[in-house]
């Protein structure tokens, strides 16, 4: 079995998203929308419907992000997560967590039915399994939520699976699509009615005001009543979302399969294994994710790939592996995601971010929020998410653990001392490197072009890591990426990492 060696996302490869230029000029329209995913996409089209004036501006490509490197699953069954919200927020609130992420998931359907969108939508019961005797009793406890709350579902012993399981909680009739299919319709029908699309474009920062204005990189501005910013890590940060967030990276590969899998899987032991069907040219494919991490903080990343590479041989006998790529997910302090304004005093500033994984119907709740919040509507899922609330446990405990485990990164990367220098990087390598008695991060790409940079991490100080799955420097503190040329891959920093130039 072998794996590409380029890290290639299958729906991306399999899907044009319509192009648009970048922002150039000053605009001014009714909402700004900062980000191009799916809540983004989702929120300019729900406002547009409605006669509402948007803008969508993107630092990169649409979709070209999570949205694209997602595994898709449309479900409210988000891992064991029942029984501790019972625990932490209330039977009514763990409820209402439930109906919300149910009730995008018919919305989603609407909208395909409605649309005729052809996506590979199909519906699909979601269970959460272990091979394990010594998680039984947290299954058991989640089955015993799921009676509590009302969720459609079942507690059985065996699956349609090539292997025994110790026992599963079944959630019924949920949903798996091409996400990118569907995205590339809503754009065209949010175009349709009015909306505007900017690639290339990166919001730097908002003045905040009656009319807030949107600043972009290349000197833009966007002047409008409500800002949304769908960007992952809020960019625009007054209440220290970068303490409150963690990022995760996880991992997928694409197998040439010999047949459907029914149903959607999720392991609730570790490793995690994710599992589900997708199908390529008429021919099923299985997707096999997992190999969840804190971003900068894995090991040899390739590792990971070959892990699931492994599982998927012994497994399920399957070896032609045709894409593999890996995903970016922010967790919360509480595993509820933020969604509402970015501070209460900054009303027009809405955010949405902290998805655990599961942007596709939690992104689409939060669409439907920030929808309803932009015009000035009731929403009863509103105090449930909001990003001003917080839970003393285990919210407290989270907080000062994420703050430790921060501070030993920052210390660690700044006490490294390399010894290798740039020339003695080979072609196709990565790593940390000593120039001029200090630390700097060095690539030689196939052709043996040498790429050196500062590993220092623009956001707030730390030092980054080599991926050498992704060819990227990752940030162990708070989850930004850059490419080996310094560009900003992923966020919360905003400024390129400095190239080192000249003979090192």
């Amino acid at each position: 079995m072998s794996l590409p060696r380029l890290s290639q996302s299958y729906w991306l490869q399999t899907t044009t998203i319509p192009s648009f230029p970048p922002l150039t000029k000053p605009i001014k329209t009714d909402v700004a929308i900062i980000g191009g995913g799916i809540t983004g996409i989702t929120t300019a089209y729900l406002l547009a419907k409605q006669g509402v004036r948007v803008a969508v501006i993107e630092a990169d490509r649409l979709c070209n992000g999570t949205t694209g490197h997602t595994t898709a699953k449309i479900t409210a069954q988000h891992d064991l997560i029942y029984h501790e919200l019972i625990s932490h927020v209330g039977e009514e609130n763990a409820r209402k967590y439930y109906e919300a992420n149910e009730k995008a998931l018919h919305e989603i359907i609407h909208i395909v039915k409605e649309n005729d969108i052809r996506c590979d939508l199909s519906i699909e019961d979601a269970c959460v399994y272990t091979t394990e005797e010594t998680k039984l009793h947290a299954l058991e406890a989640e089955w015993k939520a799921y009676e509590t709350i009302g969720i459609d579902g079942a507690y059985v012993d065996q699956l349609s699976l090539p292997f025994s399981v110790q026992g599963a909680i079944m959630m019924r009739n949920q949903t798996q699509f091409h996400p990118l299919h569907y995205l590339k319709t809503l754009v065209e029908l949010a175009v349709k009615h009015g909306a505007s699309f900017y690639e290339q474009t990166v919001a730097q920062h908002i003045e905040t005001s009656t009319r807030p204005v949107v600043q972009t990189k290349n000197g833009a501005t966007i002047t409008c009543d409500t800002v949304v910013i769908c960007t992952h890590f809020p960019f625009f940060d007054p209440s220290f979302y970068f303490a409150r967030l963690h990022a995760e990276r996880s991992y997928v590969i694409a197998v040439e399969s010999h047949e459907r899998l029914q149903g959607m899987y999720l392991s609730a032991n570790e490793p995690k294994r994710s599992l589900r069907s997708a199908v390529l040219n008429n021919r099923p494919l299985l997707l096999i994710g997992g190999e969840s991490h804190k971003v900068g903080q894995g090991t040899n990343m390739m590792q990971h790939y070959e892990a699931l590479q492994s599982f998927c041989n012994h497994t399920f006998g399957l070896s032609n592996v045709l894409y593999r790529w890996s995903a970016q997910d922010l967790v919360t302090l509480d595993h509820l995601p933020y969604i509402g304004p970015v501070r209460a005093s900054y009303p027009n500033v809405l955010v949405a971010t902290g998805y655990r994984k599961w942007g596709m119907t939690t992104g689409t709740v939060a669409a439907h929020l920030l929808t309803d919040l932009t015009l000035q509507k009731e929403n009863s899922y509103a105090h449930l998410f909001t990003p001003s609330r917080f839970i003393a446990h285990p919210s407290l405990q989270n907080f000062v653990t994420e703050g430790i485990d921060v501070a030993k990164h920052f210390l660690t990367g700044k006490l490294e001392y390399a010894l290798r220098t740039p020339r003695d990087i080979s072609p196709g390598e990565g790593a940390v490197v000593n120039v001029d008695g200090k630390r700097a991060g060095a690539y030689r790409d196939e052709q043996g072009t040498l790429y050196v940079v500062d590993t220092t991490c623009t956001h707030m100080g730390c030092e980054l890591e080599w991926n050498n799955s992704e060819h990227s420097w990752d940030c162990p503190c708070h989850g930004s990426r850059f490419c080996f040329t310094g560009k900003v891959l992923e966020g919360p920093a905003i400024e390129p990492l400095q190239r080192i130039e000249g003979d090192v």
